[in-house]
């Protein structure tokens, strides 16, 4: 009498029957791989749904940079109209549908866009930090004024010297190992750098990144 096959499949030539121990452990690995990549997804997909969300507050000066579909802007523009909360969970959903649709440039450029709302771009940091650095060479070198105003005419010189005087007298501290005091010279001389790096950049014979 001739014996029945086994049922089963091949797996990279090798017959695995089913029902045996290599069967059920082919399986596990496949669900285990097939979850996973659920979860990914699923994970990619709330992220998406959440920038979708934070570009309801995007300025539009940003938003129009952003050029986005026009689908998914007059989405948002109907997202911020409705104020019913259930009305707009559905209408997150379907912002959520049309942010995944969007290519990997666009989201990159949306989150760049939110990071520079909320902390400034790389311009206005970097300006912020040359004039801090320009109140302290104001306030710790003799010699700092003269330089600004080779750099900056156009600033009014007996203001600025009021402040740098003022600004030193306050940071003098009351009794010796105290920590220095920054009065209200201090932020003021500040804002006076930062208006004048506004108004106009320093002439190109100085050179920008020169040390003053």
């Amino acid at each position: 009498m001739s014996r029945k096959p086994k049922k089963g499949y091949y797996v990279r030539g090798q017959f695995i029957a089913e029902g045996s121990e290599l069967d059920l452990q082919y399986k596990a690995e496949l669900k285990g791989t097939e979850e996973a990549s659920k979860t990914d997804l699923k994970r990619e997909s709330a992220a998406l749904q959440a920038l979708g969300t934070d570009l309801l507050a995007l300025r539009a000066d940003l938003m129009e940079r952003l050029a986005l579909p026009e689908k998914l802007q007059d989405a948002l523009a109907e997202a911020r109209r409705i104020t019913n909360f259930e009305g707009k969970r559905r209408q997150m959903q379907y912002v959520g549908k049309l942010m995944r649709q969007l290519d990997a440039g666009t989201v990159m450029a949306a989150r760049a866009a939110l990071d520079e709302q909320h902390g400034g771009s790389v311009a206005e940091k970097m300006a912020l930090h040359t004039a801090e650095q320009w109140r302290e060479r104001l306030i710790g070198d003799d010699d700092a004024v003269g330089r600004w105003m080779e750099q900056f005419p156009a600033t009014d010189a007996q203001q600025l010297r009021a402040l740098v005087r003022q600004a030193r007298k306050d940071a003098r501290p009351e009794r010796p190992g105290e920590a220095l005091r920054h009065g209200r010279a201090y932020r003021e001389l500040f804002q006076l750098v930062r208006e004048q790096f506004e108004g106009g950049a320093p002439d190109e014979d100085e050179g920008e990144g020169e040390a003053p």
